[in-house]
């Protein structure tokens, strides 16, 4: 069956709907323009009018009367004068005419003379930099005119420039980020300091474009945002950077504010991390922000260099493995993410070789966030120990296609301390709190086309994904909510995005700890004699298996000795029973760490067979 043409106003309706708009508005404009003396008087007729009530309303009752004989004597007067009443039309028209009038102030031309002494200023100003000898019609010169050099220009209430237009000649060296820096740093400098000014440089049409940015919201605080798996809101930054909006809640408000997106997984351009700031400048607001985020979709391990108890809040909550604060503690859980990302590769490797689709087991993300790692280096090179770094070599590097996202956070000062792994494979970058052009330059790649202010807020920075544009980013307000100068307002968004503490295996409680015995273990009640004796899984990961939210109870053979029923206590991970309730094993004997061959220590306890060997990888606890 043949298929019918659309109609014509279907097939091309929108340009006549177009013409038909322009032929509308324009016969509105031609009937304006014809119809404006009209308008002026019926809007003077109104305004007499008003008048008039008002007059009536504010006269009082006892002198109405007179009031009403006195207008009812012009009436009769001009009513009985030789052409009267046409005197009297004409001048009620012209009375309405002048109450009619746009009493609109006229915008002034040109700028004022306040005005005109900035705009002379600057054009002197520029003169040095824009100004060449051999140029025949010179466009900046000692004693010339501003008015082709600004061809548009706009002043706040305060007087100060909100937006410039420069044209400059076509023989300055734009090109090169020496001579833009230079201007910009003028410009700055005469425009006013305290703000920030965005530069949009058009080298075919030699235009300079400085707008004045206003201040980015600095109050929104963490919360649920609607993002897709894989996505993490890093900030928020200026409507002209990114073409997306996220809807978000700014304390009794809704609004639109357009986000700064890292994507992250298997398909990730920029799988990993790298925060910098200053002390007190928000990089530790920043990663307990990706944490929150993260705990909707994976897993999470963090290593606080620093041990001020930042993320204190996040430990026995499901889905976080471990928080270390020690260099112990540090290297057996770095350890065991190098080997956990191994496993991952191996079963994506032998999963895709046979043509089936990836585990589940490697599907669920791994977040390893590290804050202040260069802590640990000198003290394990006091130690003679292996540092920390150099275990994040193989998730840095296989990483994405793992499944596993690393996100490390230092001060600016320490950047010469990273490894080389370190700052080779954390292609997203973010530099937070007041810092240099160089020191942006070195660590983005590229210098920010605003500039760079000395008294910003916490959380105020700027970001860079891979090779993309330098954005102004500020952090979502989310503290420490164990910190006394915390607002509640931030305190209880923060407790609200935290998932439950992990609950004891079987839903078991815990003995008190002093109650029991030197060599039973506080997690679960010994075993009656000649019964297998099971620990959680949980506890000692076998190397080459995933760590899941609920694992089974594994049976192990109890010790056939009559004597103590283990001789080495068993590690219980943190997640698996509160931290309050098991005491912490900080002796090396008593929680030995893996040897750089990467060989575990094993338990005192009979060898197990091969095929069901148990604890291959030691669990991690915060030593």
């Amino acid at each position: 069956m043949a298929r019918r043409p659309l109609p014509r106003i279907l097939s091309n309706g929108g340009a006549q709907l177009a013409r038909s708009r322009e032929l509308a508005r324009t016969a509105a404009d031609s009937a304006t323009d014809i119809l404006q003396p009209l308008i002026t008087i019926a809007r003077g007729l109104r305004r007499l009018a008003a008048a008039a009530g008002r007059r009536w309303a504010g006269t009082p009752k006892d002198r109405r009367g007179a009031l009403l004989f006195v207008v009812a004597t012009v009436f009769l007067v001009m009513a009985l004068v030789p052409y009267g009443p046409l005197l009297a039309v004409v001048t009620l028209m012209a009375a309405a005419a002048w109450q009619g009038r746009d009493r609109t102030p006229p915008v002034p031309e040109g700028p004022d003379e306040s005005q005109s002494r900035r705009l002379k200023s600057l054009y002197e100003a520029l003169v040095p930099y824009f100004a060449l000898a051999e140029d025949p019609d010179p466009l900046y010169a000692h004693g010339g005119t501003w008015e082709k050099a600004f061809p548009a220009y706009e002043f706040d209430d305060a007087g100060r420039f909100a937006h410039l237009v420069i044209r400059y000649p076509a023989h300055f060296t734009d090109g090169e980020a020496e001579s833009r820096t230079r201007i910009e740093h003028l410009l700055a400098a005469k425009a006013g300091r305290g703000r920030e000014y965005h530069f949009a440089w058009d080298e075919e049409a030699n235009h300079l474009t400085v707008t004045v940015l206003p201040p980015l919201p600095a109050g929104i605080a963490a919360q649920r945002f609607v993002t897709a798996p894989g996505e993490t809101v890093l900030g928020f930054t200026d409507p002209t950077s990114v073409a997306r909006t996220l809807p978000v809640t700014d304390g009794e408000e809704q609004r639109d504010v357009p986000p700064v997106v890292w994507r992250t997984g298997m398909r990730s351009t920029e799988p990993h991390l790298l925060a910098l700031g200053q002390p007190g400048s928000g990089t530790s607001t920043l990663l307990r922000s990706i944490a929150l985020q993260a705990l909707h979709h994976g897993d999470l391990l963090i290593v606080d260099g620093g041990g001020t108890g930042e993320y204190a809040c996040l430990l026995g909550r499901d889905g976080v493995l471990a928080v270390e604060c020690g260099l112990t503690g540090a290297l057996t859980s770095l350890e065991w993410a190098a080997h956990e990302t191994e496993r991952r590769l191996i079963a994506v490797s032998r999963a895709r070789q046979a043509g089936h689709p990836p585990p589940d087991d490697t599907k669920r993300p791994l977040w390893i966030l590290l804050d202040r790692p260069s802590a640990f280096t000198h003290l394990a090179a006091t130690g003679d120990r292996r540092d920390p770094q150099s275990l994040l070599q193989v998730p840095l590097r296989h990483g994405r296609a793992a499944n596993v996202t690393v996100a490390v956070a230092d001060q600016l000062d320490c950047l010469d301390l990273l490894s080389d792994a370190v700052r080779q494979y954390t292609r997203a970058r973010v530099v937070l709190g007041s810092a240099s052009a160089d020191q942006l330059r070195a660590v983005l790649g590229a210098p920010p086309r605003t500039t760079p202010v000395e008294q910003v807020p916490a959380g105020r920075g700027y970001a860079r994904l891979g090779t993309g544009p330098v954005h102004r980013i500020q952090v979502p307000a989310t503290p420490d909510p164990h910190d006394d100068a915390t607002s509640d307002a931030h305190r209880q968004a923060v407790l609200a995005l935290l998932p439950p503490r992990t609950e004891p295996a079987d839903g078991e409680t815990v003995p008190d700890p002093a109650l029991a015995g030197p060599d039973t273990d506080p997690a679960q009640p010994a075993p009656a004699p000649g019964e297998p004796e099971t620990v959680p899984a949980e506890a000692a990961p076998a190397r080459g298996e995933a760590r899941t939210a609920r694992a089974e109870p594994v049976p192990v053979p109890a010790d056939p000795r009559p004597a103590p029923a283990r001789t080495a206590p068993v590690l219980i991970a943190p997640d698996a029973v509160p931290a309050k309730a098991v005491p912490a094993l900080t002796a090396p004997e008593a929680a030995p760490a893996l040897t750089a061959s990467d060989t575990p220590v094993e338990a005192a306890s009979p060898a197990p067979e091969p095929d069901t060997a148990a604890g291959a990888v030691p669990s991690l606890t915060k030593p």
